[in-house]
């Protein structure tokens, strides 16, 4: 089959179908105060904070008093450690306005527990109930909203041939995307989009997109239509609609003079929304081509963008670490989503509309309630890689793509190289390392069966879903 494909088409290569050990996650004992956190912070924190002498009218004593605060108010927010001031305070940057003063940082190991005291709800002791208002955020398959195409799946039919450009080395994968639908995989490629059959693993033919790089690439939910964004740095960039079952461009939009990185195409195919370098999310009509409303709150690129799968709302993400969810047909900001402190590389919804996963270059992996804009599952340092011998200070453990399956799993890669695949309760159900490249997107095949990681050499690579 391969041999009778074109030349350059050959060339493209699909690593073999790998199956990957399920690595699955034991609950730990919950961190409570008394056995936990109160001895952190008598050794650490009571000579100002303590019996004796309260600064800032804070008692770190007891529990009770803890949760009193001081002088500027509560110091704890349960489930929620990056917005509580004790963590704050202990994880500063800035020695001078590090607690305690005038001493080394606590050991990580030390501020990891009482993150961990402060996410699982601030437990009094191991028997105590978490303080934590409880929330649903179970998936709920019913609930999915999609629109099933008649008849057979779309499926690639008598492409149009094209000259593909020459290229000395294959690029990096910067957009991966599966159809809702059908067996079928779009990869970015230089001047061209590579297919794939999801169900052989091999390269069925490209779509040409001779504006430069695809940088996002997403079906539409029914699978018919294939949303190409990128362009070319500093020059140009646009949006491509094309017909997934015969090729054909439908529609291009937009007319920037900067690649476009991130990008998306509403559930009823009427928005397309994009955001780059400018700062400004940008969404347009795809009936006209008409501009519909912009999008000036980001003080940063704009990296990462979605609509939410009801068509209710769009999320937005920047450079900077900050994300916001709007109105998808007015503009109107909803919620603002403060947890981020660098630049956020992947925002997905999941299916059901009903969680938001987030992840960035501070390590941080995040599923939102996107009732009410709640950190309902959040993992500290879910990419950390292992620290090189003689390697010291902060090593980089960045978050780098996210997507959510039919399922409700979500796979994540970072720069640990290590794919992860975690339950709709955000406990880990599989890993999969990735040993040749850094890893830079994911997907999920159509029928949960295939997960599939693209990665900085070019490299496409398969593995079965446990």
């Amino acid at each position: 089959m391969i041999n009778s494909l074109p030349a350059w088409l050959r060339s493209l290569f699909v690593l073999p179908f790998l199956i990957a050990p399920c690595t699955v996650v034991a609950a730990a004992d919950p961190v409570s105060f008394d056995e936990h956190v109160r001895p952190i912070l008598k050794q650490h924190c009571f000579k100002c904070h303590g019996e004796d002498q309260q600064k800032a009218d804070l008692n770190l004593a007891t529990y009770g008093s803890l949760l009193k605060g001081g002088s500027a108010g509560k110091i704890v927010v349960s489930g929620r450690a990056t917005a509580s001031l004790l963590y704050q305070a202990i994880t500063n940057e800035d020695p001078e306005a590090r607690m305690p003063p005038n001493s080394p940082p606590l050991p990580a190991d030390k501020i990891e527990l009482i993150r961990e005291w402060i996410q699982g709800g601030l437990r009094e002791s191991a028997t105590s109930k978490v303080t934590t208002a409880s929330r649903d955020i179970g998936f709920k398959p019913a609930a999915m909203i999609g629109i099933q195409p008649e008849g057979p799946p779309p499926m690639p039919d008598k492409l149009p041939a094209f000259d593909a450009p020459a290229t000395k080395r294959p690029g990096p994968v910067l957009s991966l995307a599966a159809s809702p639908w059908a067996p079928l995989l779009a990869v970015s490629g230089y001047e061209l989009i590579r297919l794939f059959d999801l169900q052989t693993q091999h390269p069925i033919g490209a779509l040409p997109f001779p504006e430069g790089e695809p940088h996002v690439l997403r079906f539409s939910r029914d699978g018919k239509v294939l949303m190409a964004a990128g362009g070319r740095p500093v020059q140009s960039g646009k949006v491509v609609l094309f017909d997934v079952r015969s090729g054909k461009r439908l529609t291009a939009i937009g007319d920037e003079i900067d690649a476009v990185l991130a990008a998306d195409l509403s559930p009823d195919q009427t928005l397309v929304a994009i955001g780059g370098s400018n700062r400004v999310v940008k969404v347009f009509s795809t009936e006209d081509g008409s501009l519909k409303y912009k999008i000036s709150k980001h003080t940063d690129w704009i990296t990462a963008l979605a609509f939410s799968p009801d068509g209710k709302q769009l999320a937005t993400a920047d450079r900077a670490g900050g994300m916001h969810l709007w109105d998808a047909k007015s503009g109107a900001i909803l919620l603002t989503l403060a947890e981020h402190k660098a630049a956020i590389r992947t925002v997905n919804w999941r299916s059901d509309s009903r969680l938001l996963a987030s992840g960035g270059e501070d390590g941080l992996l995040v599923w939102w309630d996107a009732a009410d804009g709640w950190p309902a599952i959040s993992k500290n340092n879910a990419h950390l890689p292992a620290r090189p011998q003689g390697v010291y200070g902060k090593i980089p453990s960045g978050v780098l793509a996210t997507t959510f399956g039919p399922k409700g799993q979500l796979l994540s890669v970072g720069r640990d190289r290590v794919a992860r695949l975690w339950e709709p309760n955000g406990s880990q159900m599989a890993t999969f390392n990735i040993t040749d490249a850094l890893p830079t997107q994911v997907a999920i095949s159509h029928d949960n069966a295939t997960l599939v990681v693209g990665d900085a050499s070019g490299k496409v690579q398969f593995f079965r879903a446990p």
